[in-house]
């Protein structure tokens, strides 16, 4: 190999370079470079400059020996300050990552040399800005790209709409969007993404309808946004309709699966879950931890804690977010002892439980009444796997000892709270009250309730439940009354949905859909003839 290098050096390291596979030969390489008689100055600063980039790009890469590399560099040009920018940005690869964003620290010493940034360093220093969520920084980002000429790059414009959509500024992301006059798919799924980050679905739908090319990063935004923003049948919909309109190229993935599941979850869709459920079974996608988790969510959600705890013992792996599902699950249908006994079997097997998986047991010890347990399950958070418990987890204790009338110890419990109570640790223990007809201490905790959220009408409608129980009928309707003259009253219509042949129907005081509607008016039309046949004079129309 020396012969070699002696007759064509250059060639010689820069194949080496390519092809190395682990640092160690990179650092052989690298001693070469540095000793070699052979090899002149402009030669040593070349190769350095395609070292550096394999040190930042192989499968072993080690940051901190580019850094080192680049340190010693005399006078780096603007591809050597490019190859380490977009190292930083991307440090996520890297096992010795740095902890501060020095990407942005080597891009003011860059301007410092008097080096000019081109179009592949902006985008990187921009993705920096978009992974610390940095808003301000970006904004002088954005400034410099107006400096140098760049506003116009398809692949900055890009990063800026990401960067501000991250960063919940819309107005700034649509005016990026709106002046650019090449978008890609990439800049109207950014754009898409960023307005479902921020909750503005419709802004997001109405950008969606205008796209002329969508692929599966799109579809995947649109269902996923529309699950978390809590319209789960559109989701649904969407979903439908991605698998009539998209042709081959794109077609439903894990995480599209995954999230309709929790979307089917989310309306208590039975047979919508299945079907999705058949649907991976058919495309032949691997049912992983994450679309595992889901199924088990959604059947116990739906009710079907059978088949919930099958798809749990055939994922092949899980982790602690599967165990914590499936605890949860026990929890939701009163299955106290068989929560406990997973849990045990989850500690055994070393899988370490986190702060979701107390709130499961613990929720499960409130719908089983097993206070003892309860306490046992709170005390060892902390003095047996170090989790401090935080106030959802007091909530679900106070909701424990409130549904087993210990008002007291519920009482002690939240004067000894580490952190300010907050409206579901004050709810728990109003619910308590509302359980056992407590009134005096009943009152006492929606008055402060109230004096939180004065027009939260959950708080009214339960002290006159309250007052209802115990007799004091004209407090009800002192705070009916109360209501009225406020207009407090529920901002969302109590509800009810039903699925029939796969399709989910939602209905409420307010109607249903019209069709569905007109069906129903004609059965009760129906029943009241029937009744009044026989003699029965209930009008079920009124």
């Amino acid at each position: 190999m020396i012969e070699s290098q002696r007759l064509c050096p250059i060639s010689v390291i820069a194949r080496l370079l390519q092809e190395c596979k682990t640092m160690r030969e990179l650092k052989q390489i690298h001693a070469h470079i540095t000793t070699s008689p052979h090899l002149s100055k402009t030669d040593r600063y070349l190769l350095t400059s395609r070292l550096l980039f394999s040190c930042t790009t192989s499968n072993s890469a080690s940051l901190r020996y580019a850094a080192a590399v680049f340190q010693s560099i005399h006078n780096p040009n603007l591809f050597m300050y490019n190859t380490m920018i977009r190292a930083l940005a991307c440090k996520t690869n890297y096992k010795d990552k740095p902890s501060s964003s020095q990407s942005l620290i080597l891009y003011k010493q860059m301007l410092c040399s008097d080096i000019v940034p081109d179009h592949i360093t902006f985008p990187f220093l921009l993705k920096e800005c978009v992974n610390r969520v940095d808003g301000e920084m970006g904004r002088s980002i954005h400034a410099h790209v107006f400096k140098f000429g760049l506003c116009c790059d398809v692949f900055v414009q890009n990063l800026m709409i990401s960067l501000y959509g991250v960063c919940g500024v819309l107005y700034s992301a649509r005016r990026v969007f709106d002046e650019m006059s090449n978008k890609d798919v990439v800049s109207w799924n950014s754009m898409v993404i960023g307005c479902l980050r921020s909750g503005a679905l419709d802004l997001a739908l109405e950008l969606f309808g205008k796209m002329k090319k969508r692929n599966v990063i799109t579809w995947n935004s649109i269902i996923t946004g529309f699950v978390q923003g809590g319209r789960p049948k559109e989701a649904i919909e969407f979903f439908h309709e991605m698998q009539v309109l998209s042709d081959d190229m794109v077609s439903p993935d894990k995480i599209t699966v995954a999230s309709v599941v929790s979307a089917c979850a989310s309306l208590g869709g039975l047979d919508q879950g299945r079907w999705v459920h058949s649907y991976l079974v058919r495309s032949g996608l691997e049912c992983d931890m994450v679309i595992g988790t889901a199924l088990v969510d959604m059947y116990g959600k739906c009710g079907c804690v059978e088949r919930a705890v099958e798809v749990f013992k055939q994922m092949p792996r899980k982790d602690v977010l599967a165990w914590t599902a499936m605890i949860s699950v026990f929890a939701l249908h009163g299955y106290g002892e068989e929560a406990f006994d997973l849990f045990q079997t989850m500690v055994e097997l070393g899988v370490k439980p986190n702060p979701v998986t107390f709130v499961g047991l613990l929720s499960a010890c409130a719908h089983s009444g097993l206070v003892d347990k309860g306490s046992w399950c709170f005390n060892i958070m902390r003095s047996v796997f170090l989790i401090e418990p935080q106030v959802q987890h007091y909530a679900c204790m106070v909701d424990i000892l409130s549904r087993a009338g210990e008002f007291d110890e519920a009482e002690r419990l939240i004067r000894n709270m580490p952190m300010e109570p907050d409206v579901f640790v004050w709810g728990a223990l109003l619910g308590g009250c509302q359980m056992h007809g407590h009134i005096e201490l009943g009152e006492k905790v929606a008055q402060n309730l109230i004096s939180v959220e004065p027009v939260n009408h959950a708080f009214y409608v339960t002290l006159r439940d309250i007052y209802a129980k115990g007799g004091r009928f004209d407090d009800v309707k002192r705070i009916r009354a109360f209501m009225n003259d406020e207009g407090i009253e529920k901002e969302v219509p109590g509800s009810s949905m039903v699925e029939i042949d796969g399709l989910v129907y939602e209905f409420s005081v307010r109607g249903a859909p019209g069709v569905v509607m007109e069906g129903i008016l004609c059965v009760i039309y129906g029943l009241t003839g029937e009744m009044k046949i026989h003699g029965n004079t209930i009008n079920l129309i009124e």
